[in-house]
């Protein structure tokens, strides 16, 4: 690699094991693809033979148990029991918790800020102690900070931007889409501190495209590095019998970007026909999509399913005919990957970047048009219609899966940026100042 030359003449051992700080303020596998991203980033990280300690913030990630966890507690006001529910003042006790305070106060998710004052308070601490920091998407204005004292790389995984314009699109009134704005307008202060970072890891080309549009993040400053699957673990199952018209889907949060109402409105239809029933890998949760399943009468035909092993969700999978990603906009989709790694026929949006991750409509997708009520349910008929087509697809998706991601080569291609990063003139500065070299 170019960057390695450099990095060896300022002494720099370019084979040499890294200790790697992680941040993640909001990294529990529950809450989305960031948490999955953390859990298993991580573990192939260590495998590789690198030393990776995690910071972060509520709700705490899950983790390999070779990899330290240093809690940094927020006041979690969007927990899943009283989301939005503002804090006494006895509990505002450090900087962090009255800026999170104060950003709440104006009606702004304020954890991406708060956690990033936190963070660069516990990393000040100890700046002699990792070779560099990757933030997982944080972008707080502490994050600065931590980038003026130790060489540090975030991963985008793409522009919230987009989901605060389909938010916004959905809002039934002015004054819901002037909240909606409001609480977004955190994502300003991501694009401010992306656009000062000296390299952004994301995952897809879209994701590259849209950041680039959205945030004015240089594209010289980017880099793609997909994310994985762990292939031996989501694997076939031809001994689980499938069961006719179960559908399955994963919806980690109500919101209109992931186009769960659109595969409501599907299902609907399609029971008028036949017994169609769906598995929904997430929690109920009050909100839009919940009230429209009972709306439409969908209720005793919907199993959620939450808080199982990864096993458990591969049984899942293996249970359905087929699986859906009804996204409005995706910047990668670790769901479709993981579906499409167990073999089961998936049925995917064209949103954002669905189509660079999940390949051409009839080889290894069957694809429709995202937002379009009609095109899914045409295309959920095809698979279900259609047993040879599933049996062909499902198979063409997990060979696409096992020929491009895996965690390991994600690892791999991120320790490559880590690398170009440390020889970085500014860096090695930086680790001679902290003594690391």
């Amino acid at each position: 690699m170019s960057a390695v030359n450099p990095a060896r003449a300022k002494g720099l051992d370019p084979d040499a094991p890294l200790k790697i700080a992680y941040l993640t303020y909001r990294g529990k596998p529950h809450v989305g693809g960031q948490g999955v991203y953390t859990r298993h980033l991580t573990k192939a990280l260590v495998d590789l033979g690198h030393t990776v300690e995690v910071f972060g913030g509520q709700p705490y990630p899950v983790l390999d148990d070779r990899i330290a966890l240093h809690k940094l507690p927020s006041l979690d006001l969007w927990n899943d029991a009283y989301p939005g529910r503002f804090p006494a003042y006895w509990e505002i006790k450090s900087k962090g918790d009255l800026i999170e305070t104060l950003t709440h106060m104006k009606g702004t998710f304020g954890e991406p800020l708060g956690y990033s004052v936190r963070v660069l308070d516990a990393l000040k601490k100890r700046q002699r102690d990792f070779d560099l920091v990757h933030d997982n998407q944080c972008l707080g204005y502490g994050i600065l900070g931590v980038e003026k004292i130790m060489p540090t790389i975030v991963t985008l995984h793409h522009p919230i931007t987009r989901d605060r314009a389909l938010e916004m699109e959905h809002a039934p009134t002015k004054r819901r889409r002037r909240a909606i704005k409001r609480w977004y307008s955190f994502v300003n202060m991501q694009g401010r501190v992306a656009s000062r970072m000296p390299r952004v890891v994301v995952v897809s080309e879209n994701s590259i495209k849209d950041i680039h549009a959205d945030m004015g993040v240089s594209l010289d400053r980017m880099r793609l590095v997909p994310v994985g699957v762990d292939p031996e673990l989501f694997v076939p199952m031809p001994h689980v019998t499938r069961r006719p018209g179960r559908l399955i889907t994963t919806a980690s949060a109500d919101v209109a970007l992931k186009g769960l109402s659109y595969l409501l409105e599907a299902m609907a239809k399609l029971r008028t026909e036949r017994d169609v029933t769906l598995t929904i890998i997430g929690k109920p949760r009050e909100g839009a999509s919940n009230d429209l399943i009972d709306k439409l009468g969908l209720r005793p035909h919907i199993e959620f399913v939450s808080g199982v092993s990864d096993e458990r969700i591969v049984e899942l999978y293996a249970e359905a005919e087929l699986a859906v990603v009804p996204s409005l906009y995706e910047g990668f989709s670790l769901p479709a990957i993981e579906a499409m790694s167990t073999g089961i026929c998936l049925v995917a949006t064209d949103g954002g970047a669905l189509p660079e991750v999940t390949g051409r409509d009839g080889d290894t997708v069957l694809q429709c048009k995202a937002g379009d009520v009609e095109a899914l349910v045409t295309a959920l008929r095809r698979g279900l219609d259609d047993a040879d087509l599933r049996a062909r697809i499902g198979a063409a998706g997990r060979q696409r899966v096992v020929e491009r991601w895996s965690w390991k080569h994600c690892a791999q291609l991120t320790v490559d940026q880590y690398r170009e990063v440390l020889a970085m003139p500014a860096n090695i500065e930086k680790l001679r100042t902290n003594g690391r070299i």
